[in-house]
């Protein structure tokens, strides 16, 4: 598989018990001025679900599924948590590899999907000596297997609804709002987080609907920060009272596994709000370990290798005091932008 003798997972990392919680996103925040009572509004997120992220599980999850289906010994380091990038790659020196290629649960370009993957990747190398070399694998938004395993369970959230509703439902595509000078700047002409999810949204519903028309929109979640920073509008929460069609199917296309902001974001305050304006609402799966997906990262180590990011491409935000990002209920990549725990 290309000339990797590993593969690195790396994601976002999460709290996985109780103790955790407020310690993991002392990781996140560090340095960033974040208020000590937004960190326990946060916490609070987590607690109610047993202290406990889905997603260092899911990375579990998906591990054990791509393993067997490819000729190289898998390994996983996180940014905010256990396992941490640094320990794994101390690891994989002492485990003898020399060149492993790294997966991130995070499809899209901006500075929090990528370019920080790219820069904790860097510092991890940098503090462990005869680290292996690592190369990121290419942003897959559009990749035919994420789009067929986005589709399947777009399928199956449809066939949640009463038959009736289904041919009318409307898509509403989410995913992690990030500020709008952040987004002007993703990717090497600037604007390609969004332009990529709206991309990703398309073939989707081109695919659920067979080519023919669907209604579908993509709007954000998981704000955060200061509040007269500007960030990327609508949230779904004020979007959905606005769907002129009798249902709505949620598909959370800027996330690739079940995170907190999943879960809370969208299964909490989402389906509180349709809820109270008595709008049938479902909402889809993510990637998770469905088997195109799972395929799809074999097929990326098949492919040639990347060409690497240039060191301009997706730059990092200005830090102000109160933090241009700060956790929200919970990428990878999304995976994903502010917090994908």
């Amino acid at each position: 598989m290309g000339n990797y003798d590993a593969l690195l997972v790396v994601s976002f990392g999460g709290p996985e018990k109780p103790d955790d919680v407020m310690p993991f996103l002392e990781n996140v925040v560090r340095g960033r001025g974040i208020p000590r009572e937004r960190l326990l509004e946060v916490e609070a997120h987590y607690q109610r679900f047993g202290g406990a992220s889905p997603i260092n599980q899911q990375c579990r999850d998906l591990i054990a599924a791509v393993e067997p289906t490819i000729d190289l010994p898998v390994y996983w380091g996180n940014r905010n948590w256990h396992p941490y990038l640094e320990d794994t790659l101390r690891r994989m020196a002492s485990d003898g590899v020399r060149r492993a290629a790294a997966f991130v649960t995070a499809a899209y370009s901006s500075y929090s999907a990528c370019r920080q993957y790219i820069d904790d990747i860097a510092l991890a190398r940098a503090a462990v000596e005869g680290a292996p070399e690592v190369v990121k694998l290419r942003h897959y938004f559009d990749h035919p297997g994420f789009v067929a395993a986005m589709a399947d369970h777009t399928r199956e959230a449809l066939d949640r609804l009463p038959a009736g509703l289904r041919d009318s439902a409307r898509l509403v595509f989410t995913a992690h709002s990030i500020p709008t000078s952040m987004a002007a700047t993703a990717g090497p002409g600037g604007g390609a987080y969004e332009a990529q999810l709206r991309r990703a949204a398309a073939l989707v519903t081109a695919e659920v609907s067979g080519g023919g028309d669907r209604a579908w929109d993509l709007v954000w979640q998981s704000r955060s920060g200061a509040p007269h920073i500007p960030w990327l509008e609508p949230d779904v929460c004020d979007h959905l009272p606005k769907v002129d069609a009798p249902a709505v199917v949620l598909v959370p296309i800027g996330f690739v596994s079940d995170h907190m902001e999943v879960v809370y974001d969208l299964d909490v305050e989402a389906a509180e709000t349709a809820r109270k304006i008595g709008l049938p609402l479902v909402r889809a799966a993510t990637a998770g370990t469905h088997p195109r997906f799972v395929s799809m990262v074999g097929e990326l180590l098949a492919e040639p290798e990347p060409v690497a990011c240039a060191a301009t491409c997706c730059p990092a935000p200005p830090r102000r005091h109160g933090g241009s990002q700060a956790p929200q209920g919970s990428q990878g990549s999304q995976g994903s932008q502010g917090s994908q725990g």
